[in-house]
């Protein structure tokens, strides 16, 4: 099973580094990479924690953009993690995060919940590289019993349309592309059924966009055939995961329950030709 979309307590999952890696091993995951949101914070762990288990490791990313005020997730891969350009960039992006969570909270106590932004917001502050969002505050939501479920605090508080929903701030997808390939890594354009406009698509391509994330486990399978096509129509790559987050009410319930085809994978590796991807040691 090869997993390219997972996510770790550095953002909004709920698994650490090494349980994440203890799940991906139980579920027979052979190559993981962990794509936190505007953080690489957690891939020196994982990666140390994989090369343990002898599962192939690729550092990544999902970096949120925004395109005409809707969200637009783009999947870095094979990222240098040191890259200083990149960090310069997810400092700002998290900064924005926690500016939003801020907001949103004000937001929420005009419609008279009370929330305290500041344990909200704590783990970012204490950690910088920690990406806030709103399943944070969903959670503190839950906790203070103004939702049962995280899934019940978007439909009701925070989603789009929703009374405590704040519109993003963020950088053009265009720009993301721009930043992923500064940093070595090749730019996926993650679960594109759940933005609502494939005629975007084309846009970013002619920008750089080097796949589409065909596979993924809010995909049905038309969703997953029209996008193997359209990748095939545009002449790039494919990419896929099951979005594992540790969270029943949030993406899949394991990792490697969406995987991507290995003749895929293989493609992604060709065209990214680096030593970025850390191959487990089976000499031992």
């Amino acid at each position: 099973m090869i997993d390219l979309h997972t996510h770790t307590t550095e953002s909004d999952g709920r698994c650490s580094p090494r349980e994440l890696v203890a799940c991906a091993a139980l579920e027979g995951v052979t190559v993981l990479a962990v794509t936190d949101h505007d953080t690489v914070a957690g891939c020196e762990a994982t990666g140390g924690e994989c090369a343990a288990a002898r599962i192939e490791f690729v550092p990544g990313i999902e970096v949120t953009a925004v395109r005409r005020g809707t969200d637009v997730h783009v999947l870095g891969y094979f990222v240098d993690v040191a890259s200083h350009a990149l960090q310069t960039f997810l400092v700002e992006q998290r900064r924005r995060r926690v500016d939003r969570v801020h907001q949103i909270v004000d937001r929420l106590k005009t419609l008279g919940i009370s929330l305290d932004v500041d344990a909200i917001v704590r783990p970012a502050v204490e950690h910088p590289r920690k990406s806030a969002g709103r399943p944070w505050i969903a959670r503190a939501l839950v906790a203070e019993g103004h939702a049962a479920t995280t899934d019940e605090a978007f439909e009701r508080w925070l989603g789009r349309g929703k009374p405590a929903f704040v519109p993003r701030l963020g950088t053009p997808p265009e720009e993301v592309i721009v930043r992923i390939h500064e940093a070595g890594g090749l730019a996926s354009l993650a679960h594109p059924a759940l933005i609502g406009d494939d005629g975007w698509i084309l846009t970013l391509v002619r920008a750089g966009l080097d796949a589409i994330e065909a596979y993924h486990s809010k995909h049905d399978i038309e969703a997953t055939e029209r996008y193997l096509a359209m990748a095939a129509a545009l002449g790039v790559a494919v990419s896929g995961g099951s979005d594992f987050h540790g969270d029943q009410a949030h993406g899949a319930l394991t990792p490697g329950s969406v995987s991507l085809p290995r003749e895929a994978y293989e493609r992604l590796v060709r065209l990214k030709p680096d030593t970025t991807t850390i191959k487990p040691d089976t000499t031992t």
